[in-house]
C-alpha cells in the first residue's frame, strides 16, 4: 500500500485516494481489460457470458457499458442448478475454490447470504477492503473496535473484523443480539469505536438509558452500514458523543463507497468501477441522474463484471472537500427493482425503458399505477427531450400503442416538458390505495 501522510485526523488512507482523476481512470481501465480476460479464463460463467467479447478492447466506460449485467438473481439461479452445483457451488462465478471438489485452491472461508447465495473469501489481509472506510471514520491503530455485525453465515462481521485488524486495531467480536451482554462488554472494555448497523447501536443506547447508564466516553466513533442512517439517528448518536459515519458494501463485492469527515456523499473505493444506469437497462445515465448502482470489482478471486446491486443512487458533481478525488455517490436512495402487478400482469422497468427506446422524442418516462384494489388505473407520464419542442403530432397515440404492445395493458399518456419528472430514479410508481 502506498502510504500517505497520516499526521492529522482527516488524512487520506493512502495516496491512491488523492490521485489525479485522469491517472486513476487510466489505471482502472487498464485493470478492467485484464479483469475481463481473467474472468473469461478462470470462471465458467464469464467464459459463457462474455464468450464473444474481446477483453483487450474493454478499455473505456463506453466499452464496459456494452457488456451484459449480472444480477444477484443470476448468481442464485446458477448456484441452484443441480448439475452446476455438483461441480461448482459458486455457480461458475468464482476463480477460487477448495480441495479437489472445486478444482482450484485459495478459498479460506465460504459464506451463505440470504437466498441462499454462497460467497468465497480468499486469502490475504483486509480481503474486503474495509480498512479504508474505517480509517475515514477515524479508527486508528491501537483502537478497540466493538464489532456488532453478524459473524454467523454472512461475511459482514468478517469484513469489519479484517479491516480493523489491518489497521492495527483490537476487535471485540460482539456479533448480533445479546444486547445486555454487549452493553456490559462496552462498560467493561471501554471500546474506542463501534462497527455494526445503526439500528443496533440505537438499541444499545436505548438500553443504556433504560438502565440509567451512559456508554463509556471512550466510545466516540462508529462505522455503520447494512441499513439507512437518517439525519435524526446520526444526531442522536452525536448527542451521545458518537460520530457515526456510513459505508456502502455488499457480501458479493466488499466495500463500494464510504463517508468522510466532509459529510459530502460517499467516496467510491479504489478497487471498484461504479456506473449508474437507468433502472431496467444497462445504459449509463448522465451525472446527477438517479439510477441503479452497477459495480465491477477488480477482485481476481470473485470477478463480478457489471454486477447490478439493485440499489438506487446518483453521482455527485465535483470533488470531495476532504481532498479525495474519486467519484462520489449521493448515498442509498431506494431500490431499483420496481416491478409490480397491474390487472394481473407484471410490468417491469425494462418494459418502460423499451417504450422510451421506441420514441427518440422521449427523454424519460414514468408509469404511474393508481386507483383502488381491483380498479387499477395506468398512466404513462413522458418527459420530452429539450430539442423536441412542442409535442410532435400523434406522439401520444404512438406511445399509447407502444404501452399496449409491450405491457399488454391499456393506459393514458401524459406528455410533459423537460425537467418535469422528479429525479428520484423511479420508473414505476405505485400509488394504489391499500384500503
Amino acid at each position: 500500500m502506498d502510504i500517505a501522510d497520516r499526521s492529522h485526523r482527516d488524512a487520506p488512507y493512502d495516496r491512491l485516494e488523492t490521485r489525479d482523476p485522469a491517472e486513476r481512470e487510466a489505471t482502472l481501465m487498464q485493470a478492467l481489460a485484464a479483469q475481463v480476460a481473467h474472468a473469461q479464463r478462470t470462471t465458467a460463467a464469464y467464459a459463457e457470458l462474455l464468450r464473444e467479447v474481446d477483453a483487450s478492447a474493454v478499455v473505456s466506460r463506453a466499452a464496459l457499458a456494452r457488456l451484459p449485467l449480472t444480477r444477484k438473481a443470476d448468481l442464485m439461479e446458477r448456484q441452484r442448478q443441480q448439475q452446476q452445483r455438483e461441480h461448482d457451488v459458486f455457480g461458475g462465478h468464482s476463480a477460487i475454490g477448495w480441495r479437489r471438489r472445486q478444482g482450484a485452491g485459495g478459498a479460506v472461508k465460504v459464506y451463505q447470504s440470504p437466498g441462499p447465495l454462497y460467497e468465497p473469501e480468499g486469502p490475504g489481509p483486509d480481503y474486503w477492503r474495509m480498512a479504508r472506510a474505517l480509517w475515514a471514520a477515524g479508527v486508528r491503530a491501537g483502537d478497540l473496535v466493538h464489532n456488532s455485525f453478524s459473524y454467523h453465515l454472512t461475511p459482514a462481521g468478517a469484513m469489519m473484523d479484517s479491516g480493523a485488524r489491518a489497521l492495527g486495531c483490537t476487535v471485540f467480536p460482539g456479533g448480533v443480539g445479546n444486547t445486555e451482554l454487549q452493553l456490559q462488554a462496552m462498560h467493561d472494555l471501554h471500546p474506542d469505536a463501534y462497527a455494526g448497523t445503526p439500528g443496533f447501536l440505537k438499541i444499545v443506547l436505548d438500553k443504556a438509558a433504560e438502565q440509567q447508564q451512559t456508554l463509556p466516553a471512550s466510545l466516540c466513533k462508529a462505522l455503520v452500514s447494512g441499513e439507512a442512517c437518517p439525519p435524526s439517528l446520526r444526531q442522536a448518536f452525536a448527542e451521545s458523543g458518537i460520530e457515526a459515519y456510513q459505508c456502502y458494501a455488499t457480501a458479493e463485492l466488499g466495500l463500494i463507497a464510504y463517508e468522510t469527515a466532509a459529510r459530502a456523499g460517499l467516496v467510491v473505493d479504489e478497487q471498484v468501477i461504479v456506473e449508474i444506469v437507468r433502472p431496467g437497462t444497462g445504459e449509463p445515465v448522465p451525472e446527477g441522474d438517479v439510477g441503479e448502482v452497477v459495480v465491477t470489482t477488480l477482485n481476481p478471486d470473485h470477478p463480478l463484471i457489471r454486477f447490478a446491486t439493485g440499489d438506487l443512487s446518483a453521482l455527485l458533481p465535483g470533488r470531495c472537500p476532504s481532498g479525495r478525488t474519486n467519484i462520489r455517490l449521493r448515498g442509498w436512495l431506494g431500490r431499483a427493482d420496481q416491478s409490480t402487478k397491474v390487472r394481473g400482469m407484471f410490468v417491469t422497468p425494462t418494459q418502460v425503458a423499451d417504450i422510451v427506446r421506441r420514441h427518440p422524442e422521449v427523454r424519460r418516462a414514468r408509469l404511474v399505477v393508481s386507483g383502488s384494489p381491483a380498479q387499477d388505473q395506468l398512466s404513462l407520464r413522458v418527459e420530452l427531450t429539450p430539442d423536441a419542442g412542442a409535442a410532435p403530432a400523434g406522439l401520444a397515440e404512438r406511445l399509447t400503442e407502444s404501452l399496449r404492445d409491450l405491457t399488454k395493458l391499456r393506459g393514458e399518456v401524459e406528455l410533459l416538458a423537460p425537467g418535469t419528472l422528479p429525479n428520484d430514479g423511479k420508473v414505476i410508481e405505485d400509488l394504489r390505495r391499500q384500503d
